[in-house]
């Protein structure tokens, strides 16, 4: 069912997105203008969803009769960043080599949604008898925050499709779960002091010992615990703390310090059951503040669900997968519609690493299984 080259269209559009350096810290609006300028074209109905706060933007498309059904695709415009990177090739230029498409964003995500905007383009020469959706947004790669300001437009629209596909690398198999994430800041208030009287002061480094030592003590309780999925590389919730900052110079005792840690659960391990554990496990140390600065939903889809069964016909693999990373799914799914994540590439392999690159029979699979959604939806 695999072609034998990824289609002339889709790696055309797939060098101008890569061309796009949409890393999350920059705007993304070149590339939406790109993108939706296609869609109209391609005779889309389109509606720009722009983030209050920053030069970005998502947008909703949709083409075919109205009324509920159909299916929506959903990809992320943007990607994660190249400095402190060797790269062998331009990171925003497409490079193809031995089968491979380079570039950044080749497999995170530009290479399915440049399926997508193709498949777009032969939908509007089509006859259509269900809808055709697509979703792109911003600022996945920081949490998931673009989608979750998209949300309230997205709801007002009032589609309800029939099918949901995230294409997140999965080398085109059907993935049917992933862990949620909550992110999470520590600040420990201490005292300022000269070092030569420390014992006289509270020390803010101290207090943040004291919530690492708590996170690893969660960590063993996650580990040590009977709730697992084997169906994952590490089958427990983990906490990970990520970022420490404190103190100004060594003959001064600091009053501040930071710690940026992070909770992935699995659905039965609710972020505010931890965040409970947590406050437990330091107890009454004062000066110290648990913020919670993100979250997104996990995801968990029965293997025997319609949608899956559907999603591995269109794709032509019929083993179900569940993925380390996190995924948008989580919100589409919470508005009630059957979503599978499914997309071209290994994350693992090829995703947020010097010279990122595509395997070009993936690209080939990924139009194959778009020409068999289009032969459905007509």
């Amino acid at each position: 069912m695999t072609a034998a080259a990824p289609k002339a269209r889709t790696l055309d559009i797939l060098a101008q997105l890569i061309g796009f350096p949409t890393v999350s810290a920059e705007s993304n609006l070149a590339l939406i203008d790109y993108a939706e300028d296609l869609l109209k074209t391609a005779g889309f109905e389109t509606c720009r969803l722009g983030d209050p706060d920053l030069p970005k933007a998502g947008v909703m498309a949709r083409i075919g009769p109205k009324g509920p059904g159909g299916v929506v695709l959903s990809a992320h415009s943007d990607v994660v960043p190249v400095e402190g990177q060797d790269w062998a090739c331009p990171p925003f230029e497409m490079t193809r080599a031995q089968g491979r498409v380079y570039g950044r964003g080749s497999t995170d995500m530009k290479g399915f949604l440049a399926s997508i905007l193709s498949l777009a383009e032969r939908a509007g020469e089509a006859s259509l008898a269900q809808p055709l959706m697509l979703a792109i947004s911003y600022d996945e790669e920081v949490g998931c925050q673009g989608i979750r300001r998209m949300m309230p437009g997205i709801e007002a629209l009032g589609w309800h499709p029939d099918l949901c596909i995230v294409g997140e690398p999965t080398s085109m198999h059907p993935a049917i779960g992933h862990k949620g994430k909550a992110a999470f800041r520590a600040t420990c208030h201490g005292e300022a002091g000269h070092s030569a009287l420390a014992p006289r002061f509270v020390n803010a480094l101290h207090l943040a010992g004291d919530v690492l030592t708590a996170l690893r003590a969660l960590q063993d309780e996650y580990a040590s615990s009977g709730t697992r999925d084997g169906s994952y590389d590490i089958p427990y919730s983990t906490v990970h703390a990520g970022k420490m900052m404190g103190g100004t110079a060594l003959n001064i005792v600091p009053d501040h310090a930071e710690i940026e840690f992070e909770l992935r659960h699995l659905p039965i391990d609710q972020p505010e059951i931890f965040e409970t554990r947590l406050a437990g496990q330091i107890g009454a140390t004062a000066g110290v503040e648990i913020t919670c600065t993100n979250t997104y939903p996990g995801l968990e889809v029965s293997p025997d669900a319609p949608e899956v069964v559907r999603v591995a016909a269109l794709c032509g693999t019929k083993t179900p997968i569940k993925v380390a990373f996190g995924t948008e799914a989580g919100f589409f799914a919470a508005l009630g519609i059957p979503t599978v994540v499914c997309g071209p590439g290994d994350m693992a392999g090829q995703g947020h690493k010097a010279d990122e690159y595509l395997e070009e029979a993936q690209l080939a699979a990924c139009d194959g299984m778009m020409d068999r959604l289009l032969a459905e939806l007509s």
